[in-house]
């Protein structure tokens, strides 16, 4: 599947963060079975998209997350969506939802539907993560899908999902410039992608200052969205939180840049 918006992309590289089991500063980190102590019901996070081309950055619009939560499980909801002054270059209306277990944060449920320019795009995907399958149905629209199921050698997180178990791990035994595998289940693939740690930062954030921020390094994929020697930055808050602050990466035609705008419902004050 050729997919053209950097929202698609924002939200995707945002959320590139599910691990094999590994040891970071204490007791080894499951991706099969996780706790929650980072984020809580009605969590609301902001981010301001600007795109660059031709050293101009134009305003583009912006990604919301949203989390709620129900008695078993978090609904993951995220939306992205263009400003109207920029829909004469491009209009993007995006909606992203994961039903993920309170027991493990595992996914239960993923949902995608895209409206990118003349593009349209729907995917739904059912995890049994004890029966390891994943059922995707994917289509132009909701009413014309089609089924596929998919075997998962273990148990698998989804392009909302892996930002929160991220959040609930730990990179205070990492050294500087020490890389660690992530895989998930994305566009009916399972996709593995190298991570390199960078260390402690801090990014001026408008309106919040200076934040301390851990920085790490995705590799990136060349294709349509990525060119042969993209490198891309992300910037997690250095706290109980971990939410990602800044984003940095060049696409195969500009750049693209997400900064955090607002927040609200955070389990913990921003940069404690």
């Amino acid at each position: 599947m050729k997919q053209k918006s950097y929202f698609y992309t924002i939200v995707l590289i945002a959320l590139l963060f599910v691990s094999s089991s590994y040891t970071l500063g204490g007791p080894p980190i499951d991706p099969c079975n996780s706790i929650n102590k980072s984020f809580v019901d009605g969590e609301h996070v902001v981010y301001k998209i600007y795109y660059n081309w031709n050293f101009v950055w134009l305003s583009a619009g912006e990604v919301n997350f949203y989390v709620t939560e129900t008695e078993d499980h978090y609904i993951i909801e995220a939306t992205g969506k263009t400003y109207r002054s920029y829909e004469v270059f491009f209009r993007v209306n995006d909606y992203y939802k994961t039903k993920i277990r309170k027991s493990d944060l595992l996914p239960v449920e993923f949902e995608r539907n895209i409206e990118e320019g003349g593009y349209r795009f729907y995917n739904r995907i059912e995890f049994d993560q004890e029966g390891g399958t994943a059922l995707s149905f994917s289509g132009r629209t909701k009413e014309m899908v089609v089924a596929q199921e998919y075997p998962l050698e273990t148990c698998m997180h989804d392009m909302l999902s892996t930002v929160y178990f991220l959040r609930n791990m730990s990179f205070d035994a990492l050294e500087e410039s020490q890389r660690f595998p992530i895989e998930m289940f994305i566009d009916d693939k399972v996709y593995p992608i190298d991570i390199a740690y960078e260390g402690i930062d801090s990014k001026k954030i408008r309106g919040y200052g200076k934040i301390d921020a851990v920085k790490i390094s995705p590799e990136v994929v060349a294709g349509v969205v990525f060119s042969t020697d993209a490198k891309m930055n992300i910037w997690v808050s250095d706290d109980e939180n971990k939410v990602p602050i800044v984003i940095e990466s060049p696409i195969s035609v500009g750049s693209i840049q997400a900064i955090l705008k607002s927040h609200s419902g955070l389990k913990y004050p921003l940069g404690s």
